[in-house]
């Protein structure tokens, strides 16, 4: 008997008919997944203020609180935005299904439930809840140029910001080889509780590299990167050419354009915050500019006109 999906995976079940009920935690459990049952719709919003399903299955007509407005009440809850509501009716009039659809389901199956229907809808939900899942912690991360591996290495999805920045880098997404060795290694050292922070470089000879920095595990089975060019050499000698700056105040102006403040300037550069104010007084008056934002971004505007390797 296939599995659905994961063994972790959890479905309620919601219906008032005890026959029912028996009949799919049964079918349910033989497929892998843990079963949660709920009589009504009252005790439905009750477990899933303490469990967050994965999906959760919904029968139409039932007595005091109905399907449709438990589903209604559990789309109002922001842990569950994101689980799927399969509807289970005997009404097949198009009214009801669009009642169904309208208040918050995304599937309805008709009574008597067929389980292999049942099984394969589940299924298929639960992968496009994972997927929305991804895209909106993607979303939310720092930055847009994200990939995911699965964990054999390979690239499950991948921003068209990411896209473009490895084609840059004469990387080629689709064959994925070198970022495979790349997650590999990685993986090796870090291991399967590895935690956000690390990550790994790569390049490729004559071009620039790129770093892969480890955001965390998405959907729970995809590992998320943060995709960036490697600081490319050169920078200070575009900043000084472009601006007549000295070595010095190329380096204090590269760093304001990473958004460092005076202190931490001096702390890298070995400098007292009163001379690390003394160059940037400089940078401003060759810069043409009044502030250090301002200055930051005539910098970022050098950086990112110069041609890519």
């Amino acid at each position: 008997m296939s599995r659905i999906e994961k063994e972790q995976d959890i479905v309620l079940l919601v219906d008032d008919s005890p026959e029912s009920l028996g009949f799919l935690t049964t079918a349910l459990e033989d497929s892998g997944v843990t079963v949660l049952v709920a009589r009504s719709g009252e005790a439905a919003l009750g477990i899933v203020g303490r469990v967050t399903p994965d999906v959760i299955l919904m029968d139409a007509v039932m007595p005091g609180l109905d399907g449709f407005e438990t589903s209604r009440r559990m789309k109002a809850l922001a842990t569950l935005t994101h689980v799927p509501i399969i509807f289970m009716t005997g009404l097949t009039e198009t009214e009801h299904i669009v009642h169904a659809l309208e208040s918050g389901g995304v599937d309805y199956l008709s009574k008597p439930i067929n389980v292999d229907e049942l099984r394969a809808r589940i299924r298929v939900h639960l992968a496009n809840a994972r997927r929305a899942q991804s895209a909106r912690i993607a979303l939310d991360a720092a930055g847009r140029h994200l990939v995911a591996f699965s964990g054999n290495g390979a690239v499950l999805w991948s921003t068209p910001q990411a896209n473009r920045l490895l084609e840059r880098s004469g990387i080629d997404a689709e064959k994925q080889p070198d970022m495979t060795r790349g997650f590999h290694g990685w993986l090796d050292q870090a291991g399967e509780g590895a935690v956000p922070g690390g990550g790994f470089e790569l390049a490729l000879p004559g071009t620039v590299g790129l770093q892969f920095a480890y955001l965390g595990m998405v959907a729970g089975e995809e590992y998320l990167f943060r995709l960036s060019r490697k600081q490319e050499e050169g920078q200070e000698d575009n900043l000084r050419q472009s601006f007549g700056l000295t070595q010095r105040e190329s380096e204090v102006l590269l760093w304001i354009a990473r958004g460092k403040s005076n202190r931490d300037i001096g702390e890298i550069l070995g400098l007292s915050p009163r001379t690390v104010n003394k160059h940037l007084e400089q940078v401003y008056a060759k810069l043409g500019v009044e502030n250090r934002a301002s200055a930051a971004i005539r910098a970022v505007q050098v950086l990112q006109s110069a041609p890519d390797v």
